[in-house]
């Protein structure tokens, strides 16, 4: 996987933390079909990045790191969604 990629999934990953971060409440707590394609995304992103060779001078650890931590936040913000 080249720079650009894991750049890219980088980048998903961090707007993804950011839109579910700022999301509005809404009326109807289900079923969230963005926030939960994001997570689809997110989780095919992790696997892909998981799947790469190694040697990537340090990113695609720091892309997997983020990834997950995009994953996490994701979840939090459908969590949040659903209890307010």
């Amino acid at each position: 996987m080249n720079r650009w990629k894991i750049t890219t999934f980088l980048f998903a990953g961090l707007l993804v933390t950011s839109i579910g971060l700022n999301l509005n409440q809404q009326a109807s707590a289900e079923p969230q079909p963005h926030m939960r394609s994001a997570l689809s995304s997110l989780e095919s992103a992790l696997q892909e990045l998981k799947s790469a060779e190694h040697d990537k001078g340090g990113w695609r650890v720091a892309a997997i790191k983020s990834t997950e931590q995009a994953i996490k936040d994701t979840r939090r913000g459908i969590e949040f969604d659903n209890h307010h």
